[in-house]
């Protein structure tokens, strides 16, 4: 495309071209980023950055692409803004159909699959009355987590390039691979980005922000047993299949993600494999302070030294392998990068919607080295469904958001 056509084309037209670019992530690959595919719209994406005049535009030895956007204002803080490329694995996500339904009328909207998007079953739907709605066709997910991000980011730089008499300070732009298996961001090199601070766009409804994410601690717990041949197994055989079934039915069931919401916590045995002699379980464990996550590993450390006590001989192992922590825990230190995207979300004509994700972004990550990052709205919902849907006035109201960050950040000498 040509530097005209991407600056004019809308971000109707991008988010379209950029959901059909398969770039589901895969977890256990141990490379970043995980799928050959995100180096697709990797490519993609760093192409179109230096087509658009963004010189140092770049994807670097993990699939990261970065560009600057020089300012037209000195001496203010340089901001950033980043999306994810991947979509998430474990819902079909290869050859993305987005559907377009002009003027929603507050009804179902019926998708080719056979599925059926209702305001019965999701609400927020009827908010989006009136407004263009984009699906998938239900056979795949849509892509708008975080594709929508994607999408608003670089109609925001074209838009900027085309109005050269808004005022904003050096703009820093990232797309990333591998949100969505929390692995990708870090290998992300934040000293060499250059940026202050950082708004990840990637939240949901119109109005939507976080600055407060859970604490996370993954963990693989491994059980040993004992096998024997099952005709002569009696007081030899300590199966593991059944130590593993017996843990897992201990963990209270008031701490489930299935029974918790708002402010708790949670721990959630993901995957199970193995046989009588071992078995491996993969474990997260949640909460909103450090103190409750801390908790949730001793809950799971006494469950299995008990396993060891009733039945000698076994063995019990637990390894944290991955996790992460509050943002909101160093963006208390920074109360004007939260302010600043309050009063922008403000201009663009509603309160922002303050949340705590019950997750965790690549701001979760970024905020404790060194970039904090609260989390934006894109205009999207029913993330990692093959419902999803986004709403095209919401996304403009995205880029708006973008746009008055960018300005308001103009006016100040400092964090």
């Amino acid at each position: 495309m040509t530097k005209e056509q991407l600056l004019n084309e809308g971000v109707l037209a991008k988010f379209l071209r950029y959901v059909q670019i398969d770039s589901p992530s895969q977890p256990g690959q141990g490379t970043t980023p995980s799928t050959k595919e995100q180096w697709v719209i990797a490519e993609q994406l760093c192409n179109e950055l230096k087509t658009l005049g963004l010189e140092d535009a770049k994807v670097d030895q993990f699939g990261f692409v970065t560009a600057t956007l020089p300012g037209n204002v000195d001496g203010c803080p340089v901001v950033s803004f980043l999306a994810h490329m991947d979509t998430v694995p474990g819902v079909p996500g290869h050859g993305v159909r987005p559907l377009v339904h002009e003027n929603y009328d507050g009804g179902d909207i019926h998708l080719p699959s056979g599925d059926v998007l209702s305001p019965k079953a999701f609400p927020q739907l009827l908010e989006a009355k009136g407004h263009t709605i984009i699906t998938s066709d239900g056979t795949t997910l849509l892509g708008a987590d975080d594709k929508a991000g994607v999408a608003e980011i670089m109609e925001a730089v074209c838009r900027l390039l085309r109005n050269p008499e808004i005022k904003h300070g050096t703009i820093k732009v990232a797309f990333t691979p591998d949100e969505e298996i929390a692995t990708g961001i870090a290998n992300f090199d934040v000293k060499s980005f250059g940026a202050d601070l950082g708004y990840t766009i990637d939240s949901s409804a119109y109005g939507a922000m976080q600055d407060e994410t859970f604490n996370a601690d993954n963990y693989i717990v491994t059980i040993h047993g004992v096998s024997s041949h099952t005709g002569t197994a009696r007081n030899a055989m300590i199966n593991a299949v059944h130590l593993a079934g017996e843990f897992i039915g201990a963990i209270p069931a008031t701490m489930r993600p299935e029974t918790t919401d708002g402010m708790l916590g949670f721990i959630h045995p993901d995957t199970i494999t193995g046989n009588v002699e071992r078995v491996e379980i993969k474990i997260y464990a949640r909460d909103f302070t450090a103190e409750g996550l801390v908790a949730k590993g001793e809950i799971l450390r006494g469950l299995g030294e008990d396993l060891m006590r009733r039945y000698p001989g076994s063995k019990f192992e637990m390894k944290r392998v991955s996790g992460y922590r509050n943002m909101k825990e160093v963006l208390k230190d920074y109360p004007k990068i939260v302010q600043i995207a309050q009063e922008a979300i403000r201009q663009t004509g509603i309160e922002p919607i303050m949340q705590q994700v019950r997750g965790g972004t690549d701001g979760s990550q970024l905020t404790f080295m060194g970039l904090p990052a609260p989390n934006l709205f894109t205009g999207g919902c029913n993330a990692h469904s093959r419902l999803e849907w986004a709403s095209l006035q919401w996304m403009e109201k995205a880029v708006d958001m973008i746009l008055n960050i960018a300005q308001l950040w103009a006016k100040e000498t400092s964090l």
